[in-house]
């Protein structure tokens, strides 16, 4: 009776510990994502942004601060930054942590998502624990594209980002 036990519990383990595990293909996305990355592009799709426009990005800043900063992600422990530089006084400097990894459900496009933590990785710095998720359109050696849907002004919306591997 105690072996069968056993075998159950072993059983039971490895079907929990399998559940948990990512697939091949998002350990794949994991490690292409891996490096440091330069955001060249902000793209809108449903909506013209005027240049008067302001379209705050990730709770941050404007969208146009966002173009040029720098991004990195660890894939061994899954942390990472971005930074944004000060732009002729109208985009502060800041350096954000974050936690990341890929998100996959069935029959659905891989994800990056990521919440924004403190400096030590440890505390959520978003209120409610919320994140971001961006489909990942395409990642290569070279270049990554991700995508953000959001409402804008009442309308349907996606944001293009466009890196490239700095």
């Amino acid at each position: 009776m105690k072996k069968i036990n056993l075998i159950c519990s072993v059983f039971v383990a490895l079907l929990f510990l399998s559940s948990c595990s990512s697939s091949k293909e998002a350990r794949t996305y994991a490690r292409e994502i891996n490096g440091k990355w330069q955001l060249q592009t902000v793209v809108t799709e449903g909506i013209a942004i005027a240049s008067q426009t302001k379209a705050l990005l990730l709770n941050e800043a404007d969208l146009k601060c966002f173009v040029g900063t720098v991004w990195t992600f660890n894939n061994k422990t899954h942390l990472g930054t971005y930074t944004i530089t000060q732009n002729s006084g109208e985009c502060a400097s800041v350096k954000r942590y974050v936690r990341w990894s890929v998100y996959e459900a069935e029959g659905q496009p891989k994800l990056l998502q990521f919440k924004k933590v403190d400096d030590k990785y440890y505390k959520d710095i978003d209120e409610g624990n919320s994140g971001y998720r961006f489909t990942i359109l395409q990642i290569d050696n070279t270049t990554m594209k991700l995508k953000s849907d959001v409402t804008f002004e009442g309308k349907e919306v996606s944001f293009i980002y466009n890196f490239i591997r700095n």
